[in-house]
């Protein structure tokens, strides 16, 4: 399973918000550059940015920041956070991200969604943020009547690369990951379903290990990484792809001679 660090770029700041409350910003660090560097190093085989400024105004904000992230490491980025129009999916996949995601978009204007999936085959992403079980949007400042399965299902059906689940609730709190929420979900759609928000802890990523049968196939994770709950090499040796259960033992060797 895909372990991916999170980076929330907030005034050209890598912070961290509790349940998506942008006035509970905590910084963890002043240069997000510097924090890719330390995830790659340490073993990250993909990173997830979202422009915090962005997801308020509408727009990208940190473009610079972005795209200094992209040129600075060489595991592919994925990026969320006002991509509201083809124009700020394009600019960022010609910057090199390798994949956008949408948010808002995907409720109000699900002919965008499929115009960039049939433009941009394999790098369109779509985050579902819900509050019990309700779709938000407008960088979690709304919440819709749309059921997070339900816009799954629809976003599944316009040919999306995979989609990222957010229980907001659960968000910045190291409370453990909604796993009901996420069943749920991942056994409505076929595509990949990468889970979000609330992990905080080796045993709560082996917990959603146990969901990969069913399509869980990553989990984001935040907070957890910087406060040092979890380490990231601790991460992928317990549930990434080279983890022990999937080394077979080699008999060959000295240690049986």
């Amino acid at each position: 399973m895909e372990v991916i660090p999170a980076i929330d770029v907030l005034e050209g700041r890598c912070v961290r918000l509790y349940q998506g409350d942008y006035t509970q910003a905590q910084t963890f660090d002043e240069n997000p550059v510097s924090v890719a560097r330390q995830w790659a190093e340490q073993g990250a085989s993909r990173l997830h940015v979202v422009d915090l400024d962005g997801a308020k105004a509408g727009y990208p904000i940190n473009l610079p920041t972005i795209e200094a992230i992209v040129r600075a490491i060489d595991i592919p980025v994925q990026v969320g956070g006002g991509l509201r129009d083809r124009q700020s999916a394009a600019d960022l996949l010609k910057a090199g991200v390798q994949r956008v995601i949408l948010g808002t978009v995907a409720v109000e204007q699900p002919d965008l969604v499929r115009q960039l999936c049939q433009d941009f085959p394999g790098q369109i992403v779509v985050g579902i943020d819900a509050r019990n079980g309700q779709v938000a949007t407008r960088g979690w400042l709304e919440t819709s009547e749309v059921q997070a399965t339900e816009l799954a299902q629809r976003m599944a059906a316009l040919g999306v690369a995979a989609i990222i689940y957010t229980d907001i609730h659960r968000d910045g709190t190291l409370q453990g990951p909604n796993l009901d929420a996420l069943r749920d979900l991942a056994t409505s759609v076929a595509v990949p379903v990468i889970a979000s928000g609330g992990v905080s802890s080796v045993t709560d990523l082996l917990s959603l290990l146990a969901l990969e049968p069913i399509g869980v196939s990553g989990a984001i994770v935040g907070r957890a990484l910087y406060t040092g709950d979890i380490s990231l090499k601790e991460a992928l040796r317990a549930v990434g792809p080279g983890r022990w259960q999937d080394v077979p033992p080699d008999f060959g060797s000295s240690a049986f001679a």
